[in-house]
């Protein structure tokens, strides 16, 4: 061993021209369904875990780990932004590694991907927007109950759940719905292009599936892992270090932020736990 490579040994393996690193930021859970203890994935938790990645000096390549859900379009779309500029400041190829799932605004983030690569078992697809709330009229009036709301704007109140439903109001909601799926198709297309195979209606009906049938709709690239794909790719030396977000001043993660959070027990995390909960379901996870 000459003394290049004596003194290379020492220098920390990031940091070592030899040894090629690609950074790892994993996305996992509900994206922007939250309480004030525990936050979903939202630009706000992920931003600076994806600028550390992309700032890592010499960095190969960027892997996103994903196994999400969905949940708010907005959110999908902000981080899904956020991993596309940073890729095109950065020049670097970023790589989507869907878990168990990647459906819906989980899905839009594995687009953020150059390449998309499953599990055998991952469920992907869900490309579609579904709303949905309660009604409680007849409760109301059974229990004796009268709902006093006052507004400015005729449809301020609109789709309240403790007013019967109007159909012009459903119809609203319902263009809406039509506004936004229209964008994650685009979306779709713009990223994946000439490896779609399917038809538009097949696609884009919100359907899901495994992953063998989701690569040969062109909806992935392959079936593979993180390690073995990146070991394949840059050789058996590489580095995988998982990059995490802001810390909290004792020096663990933030809630959201690649981690777990304390407990709260209010009536709000009550709530978003149950719709948490049910976004999993749907793939029966």
């Amino acid at each position: 061993m000459g003394f290049r490579d004596a003194i290379l040994r020492l220098v920390p393996p990031p940091l070592r021209p030899d040894v090629p690193v690609v950074p790892v930021v994993r996305f996992s859970g509900t994206i922007g369904a939250s309480t004030p203890l525990r936050p979903g994935l939202m630009i706000s938790t992920v931003a600076r875990a994806l600028e550390r990645a992309f700032a890592v000096r010499g960095a190969r390549a960027v892997a996103l780990l994903i196994n999400s859900p969905g949940g708010s379009p907005s959110q999908s779309h902000l981080i899904f932004r956020r991993i596309r500029q940073l890729a095109e400041e950065k020049k670097l190829p970023v790589y989507a590694f869907i878990e168990d799932v990647g459906a819906s605004g989980g899905y839009m983030l594995a687009c953020a991907g150059d390449e998309i690569i499953c599990d055998t078992y991952s469920i992907v697809g869900s490309i579609g927007v579904v709303g949905g709330t309660f009604g409680f009229v007849e409760a109301m009036r059974k229990l004796g109950i009268e709902r006093r709301v006052y507004t400015s704007g005729e449809r301020k109140v609109m789709l309240d759940p403790f007013l019967p439903e109007k159909p012009e109001d459903v119809e609203r909601i319902h263009a809406l719905q039509k506004d936004i799926h229209a964008h994650f198709i685009a979306l779709v297309k713009s990223r994946r292009g000439g490896k779609l195979s399917g038809s538009d209606e097949t696609l884009f009906s919100g359907e899901f599936w495994a992953a063998d049938r989701a690569i040969a709709l062109g909806l992935a690239d392959r079936i593979g892992d993180l390690r073995s794909e990146m070991r394949k790719r840059y050789g058996e030396k590489v580095k995988l270090p998982l990059i995490e977000g802001e810390r909290s001043w004792i020096g663990r993660p933030l809630p959201g932020v690649l981690s777990g959070a304390a407990v709260d027990a209010s009536p709000d995390a009550l709530i978003s736990a149950i719709e948490a909960r049910a976004l999993w379901a749907r793939y029966g996870l």
